[in-house]
């Protein structure tokens, strides 16, 4: 009789196995996909997201969801990412949004707009902030959606063939810059370029631009930029941390599995984290052997910075009268930190009396930044502990970083101090070795 059970009850443990692989087997079930890109496969921080993205889904779906990733050019050109999303070419891509402003000056929110928020803030902007939601109501007139997939960090400000010191050299000047800051340059005489990253390098070679912007030291040296264009400058005042975007077709979207759809996001997670990682570590001794070899470090006269925000102010403001989804991503992005300075001056100074603070008081509206002796711990404690979120409108900030003086908007402040550890490297290389007391003096415009 036990025997006769026993054998019933393992008769019914197979039919429950039977009936539970099928359902398993309809909750994963198998996809392919392809992902184009707007990058070459030698940048391992852009394409790098890419893959770690597509690599993480696989093994998150035990390989039932894969996503084929495929450099710039060889699906289609790098800059029609979005337009083959759009169509159902493909069913996803790895992008910057920016380059498609020309279809909406919206796209550019995407991606980061000229004296915009630094990584940090747009990263807050797009998870908690409303961005995403906005954002991808505007994607929707365009049958994608957007998950957020890496992020560059604070970028430089290009590279060029002879030296930028007037508002009289932009004047004619053929630079290759991407996304909606050509714009900008436009209006100050600059002809904007907006060339893809493989045909960057001979554009330059041969002449047919005279300078170029990419990323930063660790991706621009891949790329050889230093060869031909020595002189690099700094900040890159139009990216202060430029987010890169993993679009979907909205409708192949829709169709996955809810948790697919979640691992998707995990993993775009994953992807912007790393890749802003990937940055930080690389940038500071890829600039160094940029030095090295010759490279001259410039920054951009206080002339040009002050020329360029005020037409970057005016070119918005032109838009969003006649743009209401421009105005409508604009509002928020400044709502949710755009138009806040990033550092903590008033509050940290106020109540600084240990000898271990980055910053102490000087007196009425200036102060003066402590560095430690190691510039990357410096760039650090900058940007992880100064903040100040009550800059009245019409201040400017001025940064002092040896014999350069800088007097900036306060978000193109944030920019400058997310790349202090280069610039104070650099001083250093130039013989100035007791660069570690910086004065930063907040004046009314």
């Amino acid at each position: 009789m036990k025997r006769r059970q026993c054998i019933q009850a393992a008769g019914l443990g197979v039919a429950a196995s039977a009936v539970a692989a099928p359902a398993i087997a309809q909750t994963m079930p198998e996809i392919k996909w392809r992902m184009p890109t707007s990058w070459p496969k030698s940048l391992d921080t852009l394409y790098g997201a890419a893959e770690q993205m597509a690599k993480n889904v696989s093994e998150a779906t035990d390989g039932k969801f894969q996503i084929q990733v495929f450099a710039a050019g060889e699906i289609v050109p790098g800059l029609q990412v979005v337009d083959a999303v759009q169509n159902g070419t493909v069913e996803c891509g790895h992008t910057a949004s920016y380059y498609y402003f020309g279809k909406d000056p919206t796209f550019a929110f995407g991606t980061s707009v000229a004296f915009g928020p630094n990584a940090r803030l747009n990263q807050g902007w797009w998870t908690h902030g409303g961005g995403s939601e906005v954002l991808n109501e505007f994607y929707k007139k365009y049958n994608a959606t957007a998950i957020l997939a890496g992020n560059t960090g604070c970028q430089m400000g290009g590279w060029f063939r002879k030296e930028i010191n007037t508002l009289d050299d932009l004047k004619g000047l053929k630079f290759r810059i991407g996304g909606f800051t050509g714009r900008v340059l436009q209006r100050l005489g600059v002809v904007p370029q907006q060339i893809g990253a493989p045909d960057i390098y001979p554009a330059l070679e041969k002449g047919t631009i005279d300078a170029a912007e990419w990323v930063g030291p660790y991706d621009d040296e891949k790329l050889g930029f230093y060869k031909v264009a020595p002189h690099y400058y700094y900040p890159g005042w139009w990216e202060g941390g430029s987010m890169l975007l993993a679009f979907f077709n909205l409708d192949k979207y829709n169709a996955l599995p809810k948790h697919y759809q979640a691992i998707l996001q995990q993993a775009g997670a994953y992807a912007n984290t790393s890749c802003m990682a990937k940055y930080d570590q690389l940038n500071p001794p890829a600039l160094r052997r940029l030095l090295a070899n010759g490279v001259k470090l410039h920054a951009f006269s206080p002339a040009i910075m002050e020329a360029c925000y005020k037409e970057t102010m005016a070119l918005h403001g032109e838009i969003a009268k006649e743009n209401a989804t421009f105005k409508k991503v604009n509002d928020s992005l400044g709502h949710n930190g755009g138009d806040r300075i990033l550092v903590e001056i008033a509050s940290l100074l106020k109540d600084s009396t240990r000898s271990t603070d980055f910053a102490a008081r000087l007196g009425g509206d200036e102060f003066v930044l402590l560095l430690p002796d190691t510039p990357e711990e410096g760039a650090l404690a900058l940007l992880g502990k100064l903040r100040h979120e009550t800059q009245p409108p019409g201040r400017s900030v001025t940064l002092s970083f040896g014999a350069a003086t800088f007097e900036v908007p306060p978000r193109q402040a944030v920019e400058m101090l997310a790349r202090a550890d280069q610039l104070l490297f650099a001083a250093k290389e130039a013989g100035r070795d007791t660069l570690r007391h910086e004065t930063v003096r907040t004046v009314t415009g």
